[in-house]
């Protein structure tokens, strides 16, 4: 809740009423974890910043996302602080994503498998029962490695695999 919050701009009253707390807890966990990871608040700045003096942020890969809304006042102006600080890490996941998606289908080729949707950070496959571990070790191998060699990324990216008869089975 954390996290996500404080990367979405989440106030010490939200986190509280999310986490069902005392707001003066919630406000202390969120100042601890700026104390603790004081990166997050340069990243935060330094891509408003950015946003603000060129109208645009970008993914790890250089694709613009543009922010009109960056210089706004009152309501809007913080919804467009959140979204020009989340671009680019929101982005670049899609990025990688459809970096894997493309290099997918020559990796399966041979397999009886087939790429059948997206979601988020997911792909869904259909796959022949004898060639599920197979498929995983391919797909997981494209996944992990999708952003090189554009992009060297220094948290190496871990991909989880799961199988069932549906998507619910799966997770």
């Amino acid at each position: 809740a954390i996290n996500f919050g404080v990367i979405y701009g989440i106030s010490g009253f939200g986190l509280a009423r999310n986490l069902r707390i005392p707001r003066g807890e919630a406000q202390s966990f969120i100042d601890r974890y700026f104390e603790r990871f004081p990166g997050i608040r340069t990243y935060m700045d330094e891509t408003t910043e950015f946003a603000k003096s060129h109208g645009y942020v970008e993914t790890l890969f250089g694709r613009k996302i543009h922010t009109p809304e960056i210089a706004a006042k009152g309501p809007r102006a913080g919804f467009a602080k959140r979204a020009a600080i989340n671009a680019p890490i929101q982005g670049t996941a899609a990025d990688i994503i459809r970096r894997a998606m493309i290099r997918m289908p020559e990796a399966i080729a041979g397999l009886p498998a087939k790429m059948l949707l997206q979601v988020h950070d997911e792909l869904l496959f259909e796959v022949e029962n004898e060639a599920v571990e197979q498929t995983i070790a391919v797909a997981r191998e494209i996944m992990e490695g999708a952003a090189e060699p554009a992009v060297k990324i220094d948290v190496k990216l871990i991909v989880d695999a799961g199988q069932g008869a549906n998507w619910a089975e799966a997770h």
